[in-house]
């Protein structure tokens, strides 16, 4: 029932997808009147090379460079695609691989779902892209941090603070004992808290917080911009007032682009490039039948070369999200090799036998730090970034959820609601981890730390 076209992007014989010519992918897909195939293969045109006809324009080399279907389940609606990675841009360009594989197809007609779940890179393909620079173990370096997850929180109210106000709330994190401060998402230029003027207090509260304390500080600025200039001024701002290791770039990742992460890879590898996933929801959500997963969303990420992103809190927090979403996401960036739903990726860019790839991968699993001195290698990792409804009762249950500590955590209310404010807040966030770290129970733990028993207390009796 396929007609020329149709065909001509069907391939159920492909003998190798993984012979390092393809970019693959497995997309939920709902028909609307075609059969699955006919629907299926008008998603690989469509996602290619091709459009609703047959055109006479296209070559035997152009031919080469379709989309191929290789797979049907049509139990489960799902559909395998293969694409030739030579289609897309030599440059290490994300944004053009997701304007081909989630891009025009999301409003075609012939479909009534289609939604990407899983994503597959091949060696060859990695190579051509720069994934993470400065890393997760930069900054545990900078911090002196080790056997933990970074412990941070997200300035609250989450807009309407003065430049002043904003970093007094910031030296209180900090003097508790908190690592990692960071503006929320629509933190920007406002009226009433200039950029500069909170720039400026920001460094003198973390100046004042690490004489006080001894022990060195970050703080994560939001540089999204209206316009590229605006961006490069406010990351030069921050570079020209900051301790290198002591700041971040926080970039709202799908509302700025995907060419406002690289650029900032690009310009600044000494610098934690901070992903926040703002409006992923449009797309990721469960229930929504178009759009693409949260490992997808992550896995680009961690190719697109952001230190981090936020990943969810797995169902332990406020927002929406489960351990089939959330953890396989975070331990796909984190890991050099993983299986995601379909697909085990191996993040490495030479041959996957290679002895010295594989003890990387040994070394991995057992937490060492990897691709240090040899990232021709493989793919730095990405760090998972937890937020969403957590409070220092939920630390311990979320490390369970996790299976690991190499995360930074940033809870906003979980520190701010704090009877007794935020440093408060910020010393019982630390007193959990400690309770973690020594395997007592933080009800047990409480009982010689009032900031955490005050705080199980608070968050006991109150639901999100």
């Amino acid at each position: 029932m396929l007609n020329p076209k149709q065909k001509a992007y069907l391939n159920l014989d492909l003998k190798d997808p993984k012979n390092g010519e393809y970019l693959l992918t497995v997309y939920h897909l709902v028909p609307n009147k075609l059969n699955m195939l006919q629907a299926a293969a008008e998603v690989a045109a469509e996602s290619s090379t091709g459009t609703n006809f047959k055109v006479n324009t296209e070559t035997a080399f152009s031919r080469e460079m379709n989309a191929l279907v290789y797979k049907v389940d049509t139990k489960k609606n799902l559909v395998w695609i293969a694409y030739p990675w030579r289609i897309f841009d030599r440059n290490g360009n994300v944004q053009n691989i997701l304007t081909y594989v989630v891009g025009n197809v999301l409003g075609m007609k012939e479909v009534k779902a289609l939604k990407l779940l899983d994503v597959w890179f091949p060696s060859a393909m990695l190579e051509q892209y720069d994934g993470p620079s400065y890393t997760l173990d930069d900054m545990r370096k900078y911090l002196n941090v080790y056997g933990r997850p970074i412990l941070g929180t997200i300035i609250k109210p989450k807009i309407g603070l003065t430049s002043a106000e904003y970093a007094e709330v910031c030296y209180d994190f900090w003097v508790g004992g908190g690592d990692f401060v960071k503006n929320d998402e629509p933190q920007a230029d406002q009226d009433f808290c200039p950029y500069d003027k909170m720039v400026k207090h920001v460094k003198e509260a973390m100046d004042k917080a690490v004489k006080k304390t001894g022990k060195k500080k970050i703080h994560s600025f939001n540089v999204s911009a209206a316009d590229f200039d605006t961006m490069i001024k406010r990351c030069e701002m921050i570079r020209k007032t900051f301790e290198k290791g002591s700041y971040a770039f926080l970039i709202d990742g799908i509302t700025a682009g995907w060419m406002s992460v690289q650029t900032l890879r690009r310009k600044y590898p000494d610098v934690f490039i901070h992903f926040h996933r703002a409006s992923h929801g449009a797309y990721t959500r469960r229930e929504n039948p178009f759009g693409f997963s949260v490992l997808v969303l992550s896995k680009f990420a961690r190719l697109a070369g952001a230190s981090g992103i936020h990943t969810g809190t797995a169902g332990v927090g406020k927002m929406s999200g489960s351990p089939g979403e959330d953890i396989i996401a975070a331990h796909n960036i984190l890991h050099l090799k993983e299986r995601g739903y379909f697909f085990d990726q191996l993040w490495g860019k030479v041959q996957a036998n290679d002895k010295d790839l594989i003890e990387n991968v040994h070394k991995d699993l057992a937490h060492h730090v990897v691709l240090d001195d040899d990232s021709w290698r493989g793919v730095k990792k990405c760090c998972p970034i937890i937020s969403g409804g957590l409070n220092p009762t939920l630390l311990k249950p979320f490390i369970a959820v996790m299976g690991n500590v190499d995360f930074i955590t940033t809870m906003g209310a979980g520190c701010h609601a704090h009877p007794w404010g935020t440093q408060a807040g910020a010393k019982a966030l630390v007193q959990s981890c400690e309770a973690y770290k020594k395997k007592i129970d933080i009800k047990k733990y409480a009982r010689n730390h009032k900031e955490l028993a005050e705080a199980i207390k608070f968050f006991s009796n109150r639901k999100i």
